[in-house]
């Protein structure tokens, strides 16, 4: 069995995405076996690439540039599930890259158990966007993409804490604030694969932000530091921009995430719209 940062460097460099994640559970179900057979499996080192491999299609635009269409037109529904296949491909990569990216710090079999098993989920989240987009006569790749999605890596490529921070407790978490609103649209169109695929993603991206806030906590302890400063300045650091309400704050609070987390960070822009 290769190392896991080794094996994460191989998910990084593979472009097309169904290959991807079907490379990322070949290596989750090697990574769950040996540590069922109370095996802990060499971690390793590697040098995960600045940009993971990806393919031709889509092309990658500046936000500001991606086409908006109605999400009530069939059209417009497509473009949803592309966009949350988009962001479901990142994320494969988001996890398996903290995997290669920081093994020089110390830390816990159990963080490799949770950011694998995470890996693992967003590749059937991204081929359940496939599938649905396939059933629908498009493909993912046939639509223009967000060309952002990688920043946040990039701004925390040598910072862990701000990783943790910013990709499972501000990114993800935003999944949770908006997916129960996609479901209800796609409820409406009678979309039942679609809705089905949806509620599979929410329901399970609910442990990845619970595992980011979860590590980031363990380190504040480790470091005598008081979590939710650190995550203030973290994410006023790394994060483009003010966190925006409404917040699903019943699922933040099951992930592990208290209101006075987030809820501090939107003042700037509760005061612009106060004035």
């Amino acid at each position: 069995m290769k190392p896991l940062a080794q094996m994460a460097l191989d998910v990084l460099q593979t472009a097309d995405g169904r290959e991807k994640t079907a490379l990322s559970h070949k290596y989750a179900a090697e990574w769950r076996a040996a540590r069922a057979s109370g095996v802990l499996p060499e971690i390793g080192t590697a040098t995960p690439p600045n940009h993971p491999a990806r393919p031709d299609k889509p092309d990658l635009l500046s936000p500001r540039d991606v086409p908006r269409r109605k999400p009530g037109s069939e059209r417009g529904r497509i473009a949803l599930l592309h966009a949350v296949a988009h962001i479901e491909l990142n994320a494969v990569d988001l996890h398996w890259d903290i995997i290669a990216r920081f093994t020089h710090i110390p830390l816990p079999a159990g963080f490799y158990d949770d950011w694998v098993s995470a890996a693992d989920d967003e590749s059937k989240h991204f081929n359940l966007m496939c599938d649905c987009l396939e059933e629908l006569g498009s493909f993912y790749g046939a639509l223009p993409a967000h060309a952002g999605m990688w920043r946040a890596a990039e701004d925390t490529a040598e910072d862990f804490m701000g990783r943790l921070a910013v990709v499972p407790m501000v990114l993800e978490a935003r999944g949770l604030d908006v997916t129960s609103g996609m479901i209800k649209l796609f409820q409406k169109a009678n979309a039942d694969s679609a809705v089905a695929a949806l509620e599979t993603i929410y329901a399970e991206e609910v442990s990845h932000v619970a595992y980011g806030s979860k590590w980031f906590n363990f380190i504040c302890g480790r470091e005598n530091l008081d979590p939710k400063e650190v995550f203030h300045t973290l994410v006023r650091t790394y994060f483009h921009g003010l966190l925006k309400p409404p917040f699903n704050e019943e699922k933040r609070a099951d992930a592990g995430i208290p209101p006075d987390f987030y809820w501090p960070l939107t003042e700037e822009l509760t005061a612009q719209n106060e004035s």
